[in-house]
């Protein structure tokens, strides 16, 4: 995201390919701002991002009431957003001038990686509301289906994930053949990009007819469910709906540009040569999934700030040797004649307390049930 005003000349170390796909694109005599503070505002939101769903997982981790197969799925879309952030900052750092100097391959890991990390989060929204569905129409053909159900999830997410982001990777890109490559993407055949929209589309149009069957399984008094209609899961499925809402908001808007890329030829549609801004608004995804957790859900929410507190009072805490200090002579005095007077109008409140307090030997131990 550096500046490279009218660069027509190829500086020594250049890939060859590289220059070529972004000329024939128009991106490579296109003046482009020097945007430092565009690029510090982004890696800020990247480091956000990290610091944000790290701190959701160690919530998740060391909280057992989280311990189960939903809370797993919000984890796994937490870790698909931490790996957002991640690839968002190698590819900060990556862009600009330094893009000339990347070899195909790596140009197409660098993309490659947001991919993956976009499908997981799609994938990972898939999963919950699949999990979601099953458990309230209470699909539950036998106990070993239960408990290979979540493993099945997660390692369908994570390896179609993969698989899909690797793909330009594995040959379907546009080397050699330039008049099918895309302008957001130089080195992306225009088909690759139209089949990631078309998955994507038709991910999002089944987790929204999903999240409609399971709003009115939850809302309709006539149903039978296996879990409870309780404020507990009508609150799990709030939290869900927002996440999803929010996602569909923020990559919609590049949803349509690389749609829009599809279709252009390369310096037909100038919205394209805009298109930082319109990742921008999707890195933001990334980062407001993990404080819609700590707002819409109570338990997570106290469970997120116990672990804030938890490492700020460990920073704050002062050495032990200060708290085992004895206090000097003079306070000991003056504290055992404290002591003492307060022990003489004890005795003289009378008998009856000294015959009370032998039935009980702790005061916590009236507050416990009996076994």
């Amino acid at each position: 995201m550096g500046r490279y005003d009218g660069m027509e000349t190829v500086v020594e170390g250049m890939n060859m390919v590289i220059v070529a796909h972004y000329n024939h694109s128009g991106k490579w005599g296109r003046p482009r701002s020097s945007g430092m503070c565009k690029t510090a505002l982004l890696l800020l939101i990247c480091v956000f991002i990290v610091l944000e769903n790290v701190t959701v997982l160690l919530s998740l981790w060391r909280n057992k009431r989280f311990h189960s197969r939903m809370y797993f799925l919000i984890g796994n879309l937490a870790l698909s957003d931490l790996l957002a952030g991640v690839a968002y900052m190698v590819n900060i750092f990556t862009s600009g001038p330094r893009t000339f100097y990347l070899t195909p391959s790596q140009w197409l890991a660098r993309e490659g990686s947001m991919f993956v990390a976009l499908s997981a989060s799609t994938f990972s929204l898939l999963a919950i509301g699949i999990e979601r569905h099953m458990t309230m129409v209470r699909l539950r053909p036998c106990e070993t289906a239960e408990r290979g159900r979540l493993p099945g999830l997660l390692g369908a997410c994570w390896v179609v994930s993969v698989l899909l982001g690797a793909l330009p990777s594995l040959g379907w890109n546009c080397q050699g053949r330039l008049a099918s490559c895309s302008t957001v993407l130089p080195l992306y055949d225009k088909s690759y990009v139209a089949f990631c929209i078309s998955v994507f589309t038709a991910l999002l149009a089944a987790i929204v007819v999903l999240y409609i069957r399971i709003y009115r399984l939850v809302t309709s008094s006539g149903r039978r469910v296996s879990s409870r209609p309780s404020e507990h899961s009508l609150a799990l499925l709030r939290t869900v709906v927002i996440v999803l809402g929010v996602f569909v908001v923020c990559w919609a808007p590049l949803f349509l540009l690389l749609l829009l890329d599809v279709g252009c030829s390369p310096g037909g549609c100038s919205v394209l040569y805009q298109v930082d801004w319109f990742i921008a608004l999707a890195v933001l995804n990334s980062a407001l999934n993990p404080l819609i957790y700590t707002l819409s859900s109570q338990e997570m929410r106290a469970a997120f700030f116990r672990l804030l507190c938890c490492c700020q009072s460990q920073l704050d805490s002062p050495p032990h040797h200060n708290a085992t200090a004895s206090p000097p002579p003079g306070q000991r005095h003056t504290r055992r004649g404290e002591q003492q007077v307060q022990h003489g109008r004890s005795q003289q409140r009378g008998g009856h307390i000294h015959a009370g307090q032998g039935k009980n030997t702790h005061p916590l131990e009236l507050q416990s049930p009996e076994a």
